[in-house]
């Protein structure tokens, strides 16, 4: 048997050959059968991966719609909860309102009662009420009768040395004040009188109209009237001054003109030929004069000297 030589080993002949040819024909290809056991390997592989890749996306999708869900399932959860609450607010606030409703009624209810009584009360307290207000009026009054009196006494008191020393210096009805005796046509008796009439009166007495040249002529006659005569009467009376002769110039039975008078506001103002001077029991003594027609008819106020003041 003829014997060949091939690179990469021997052979002999016979059963060597035999296995040589097996060898050769592993050995002439030896990457043959790699190939086919690595595309055996291979090919189960890529199968296998595509199936497994689908896999995962579709649990990705499915975790992802979970996931919506429960995102949506706990926003409704919530709405739920939100609602409930509301609706338990909405009920606790219906029965507070129920509660308030019915303590109002039993509050007016309750004033209502109360305002009966009250009204029952102040009807059974009216007769109290007007016997106060009676006892009051009363009290009251007693109070300006008081002051009265008081005053009264008090005029009383500063009259008793004129009415005293008048008795002694002075004709029955005249008083002495400022060291003089004077006479108040108070009485309705005497009647009025114009100017002239009046000084004739006064001279016929052995007198003349009262001249009342100083401040304190003034406040002691006009107090002496406000005393014995009704201010509201507004009732004036002649004293000796006049402007017959010249107007506007003032001056007293004597001839002396008139240095301060006490005229009321706007007076003199010679209407209707206003010549005669008056004074006036008013309060304010400072503005106790007015000027008059001396023919109208009114009271009037005469001085004299006393008989005697030894």
């Amino acid at each position: 048997m003829e014997r060949r030589v091939i690179s990469g080993g021997n052979c002999d002949s016979g059963f060597n050959t035999l296995i040589c040819q097996e060898d050769m024909t592993t050995e002439e290809h030896p990457y043959t059968n790699f190939n086919q056991d690595r595309q055996q390997v291979s090919t189960p592989s890529m199968t296998s991966w595509r199936p497994t890749r689908l896999a995962a996306v579709s649990l990705a999708l499915l975790a992802a719609v979970l996931l919506i869900v429960d995102i949506s399932l706990g926003v409704h959860y919530n709405n739920l909860k939100d609602t409930h609450l509301k609706l338990d607010d909405t009920e606790r606030i219906s029965n507070e309102m129920i509660k308030l409703q019915d303590n109002y009624k039993a509050a007016i209810k309750n004033m209502t009662g109360y305002k009966k009584q009250l009204d029952s009360e102040m009807n059974r307290q009216k007769p109290t009420n007007w016997e106060l207000e009676h006892q009051t009026k009363r009290s009251q009054d007693y109070q300006v009768q008081i002051v009265k009196m008081t005053e009264d006494i008090a005029s009383l008191r500063s009259h008793i040395p004129m009415i005293n020393d008048g008795c002694r210096h002075c004709p029955p009805g005249w008083i002495l004040m400022n060291s003089l005796c004077y006479y108040f046509s108070f009485s309705d008796y005497a009647g009025l009188k114009t100017w002239q009439k009046a000084r004739d009166f006064c001279q016929m007495h052995g007198g003349d109209l009262a001249v009342i040249d100083t401040k304190d002529k003034e406040n002691s006659t006009v107090n002496h009237l406000r005393h014995n005569e009704d201010p509201s009467k507004y009732m004036g009376f002649w004293i000796g001054l006049r402007d017959v002769h010249e107007e506007g110039t003032w001056r007293w039975l004597d001839g002396t003109r008139l240095v301060e008078g006490y005229w009321n506001d706007g007076e003199p103002n010679d209407v209707n030929s206003e010549d005669c001077a008056m004074v006036y029991p008013k309060e304010n003594f400072f503005k106790a004069w007015n000027d008059n027609s001396c023919e109208v008819k009114h009271k009037w106020i005469c001085e004299k000297a006393p008989t005697s003041m030894s």
